[in-house]
């Protein structure tokens, strides 16, 4: 019988046996199979977060919408809503009173994306935030989606809606504040705008947008966080409380030494005065408050000196670009290298010294709280969509700005502005006022309408209490024949503290 030997080239159990061609291409299948897998793992997990938020994505913003939003709250009412589209994107955002509250809310645009709370907080509100979850682990593999939760604001909804009134058809903002804890009872902004009108994505949405970034008078601009203004005048509580603290004045009844005329440093021009009560030398701080005398203040800021000077005016926000509530404003700016001349006219809030409402408000109730400036706050809290907390809001204090001493002797040099002097027309019968007015000149050798201030606080009389209130307004556009803080903005500042005050 013939022997038969292994087959040539059969393995040892006799398999078919594998040609070099063979092997180089499962060894090329591999190599493939291990590029798909390095492809699949730096698309799904180190590009995955560009991805998702990539604009041609859809994907995320289909889901966003795919459900009701949660809510703004003012009190325990809310302003916003949610309505069904039948479209792409199931449910488009809603406002209650959308111009009144558009400054705190923003908007939120299926086309256009989100502003203000609507996108700090947007998370919370179309319930991707992680602690809103149940079980997060689950959640994620599910991919499901958990109801939006909400977002209670810190408004005062009656000084929200005596602000808007005040500024009516003018250019202009309010920032109101609780002095004691840093709350946002009032932010207002006109001319304003519906958020709803672009909510949805369909050519009216397109329409209602154009019109609103076509519009000169600029109503999606929010003036009360997003821009900055010489404040004038009203910067000279900060020069005050900085010649105060540093020692420069002791006594404010006391004649301070500033000369009349008072020329500008290293120059031959005199600082002027707004009138004639303030032109004669060696005018007491308080008797130059109270009139607004710019060659006593300006005076005062230079021998305070830039160091010092500046220094007050970052304990009350100038020169934070990170100053979240949770929305961010734009950086109110004090020059912090000038010489004498430009610090004098930094002094009474000019030159390049620009400030937002908010700060401007800051500077006020920090005053009000004895020195003490707590960070301001635009968010109470935020709950899931059954009202369970998830986060509660504190106060917390931004800065030390003064001692309560000279804190004291600013609050008088403030109410005898209201009681005697420019500030007349905050007076309410039944509280205490201290304010200070503003008015500040801008544009080509001071050609532009100029901008009137007035910032303020108000406690009832006979309260040794912190005040409740602190307000400032701007006016940066009127059909008023006088533009004057005293005369513009004083009555808008007042008729929001009586709605604080509930007088």
């Amino acid at each position: 019988m013939a022997r038969f030997g292994p087959a040539r080239g059969n393995g040892p159990q006799g398999l078919p046996g594998i040609s070099v061609t063979g092997r180089r291409a499962g060894t090329f299948c591999l190599l493939l199979i291990a590029a798909l897998c390095v492809q699949a793992t730096r698309v799904q997990v180190f590009e995955a977060k560009d991805l998702d938020h990539n604009s041609a994505n859809q994907r995320l913003t289909v889901e966003r919408y795919g459900q009701p939003r949660g809510n703004i709250l003012v009190g325990a009412d809310t302003v916003t809503g949610s309505a069904p589209t039948g479209g792409r994107y199931a449910y488009k955002r809603t406002y209650t009173d959308g111009p009144t509250y558009a400054a705190v809310t923003g908007f939120a645009s299926q086309a256009y994306g989100d502003t203000q709370l609507e996108g700090t907080e947007d998370d919370l509100l179309t319930g991707t935030d992680s602690r809103l979850a149940g079980w997060a682990v689950w959640d994620a593999v599910a991919r499901r989606q958990n109801p939006g939760g909400d977002v209670y604001t810190t408004l005062d909804r009656a000084a929200q809606e005596a602000a808007m009134r005040g500024l009516g058809a003018q250019t202009g903002a309010v920032a109101a504040i609780e002095p004691a804890t840093g709350r946002i009872l009032a932010l207002a902004s006109t001319p304003t705008y519906d958020p709803g009108s672009f909510a949805g994505s369909t050519s009216a949405d397109q329409t209602a947008w154009n019109r609103l970034q076509a519009d000169s008078g600029q109503p999606m601009l929010n003036r009360a966080l997003r821009q900055t203004y010489p404040p004038g005048s009203a910067f000279k509580v900060v020069t005050a409380a900085a010649a105060l603290a540093g020692g420069v004045v002791t006594d404010i009844n006391a004649p301070t030494g500033a000369p009349f005329p008072y020329v500008l440093p290293g120059t031959t021009t005199p600082l002027v005065n707004d009138t004639r009560a303030c032109d004669q030398p060696g005018q007491s701080l308080d008797t130059a408050m109270t009139y607004s005398c710019n060659s006593v203040l300006g005076y005062l800021g230079v021998r305070t000196g830039l160091d010092a000077t500046a220094a007050m005016a970052a304990n009350f926000g100038f020169n934070d670009a990170r100053l979240d509530m949770p929305v961010r404003p734009s950086r109110s700016n004090f020059d912090t290298k000038m010489n004498d001349s430009q610090l004098a006219l930094s002094s009474i809030g000019q030159f390049d010294t620009a400030a937002t409402p908010l700060v401007m408000a800051m500077v006020a109730a920090g005053v009000a709280n004895n020195g003490t400036v707590m960070r301001p706050q635009l968010v109470d809290k935020l709950t899931k969509s059954d009202g369970t907390a998830v986060q509660l809001m504190k106060p917390a204090v931004y800065k030390r700005a003064m001692e309560p001493g000279v804190a004291a002797q600013v609050q008088r040099l403030m109410t005898d502005v209201v009681d005697n002097g420019t500030g007349a027309n905050a007076r309410i019968p039944g509280a205490v006022v201290g304010g200070k007015t503003g008015t500040a000149q801008h544009g080509v050798d001071n050609s532009g309408t100029p901008y009137a201030w007035f910032v303020s606080w108000a406690r009832p009389a006979g309260s040794d209490k912190v005040p409740p209130v602190a307000v400032a307004v701007v006016i940066a556009d009127s059909d008023a024949t006088d533009v004057t803080g005293g005369g513009l903005a004083a009555p808008i500042a007042r008729s929001v503290m009586q709605a604080v005050l509930g007088r």
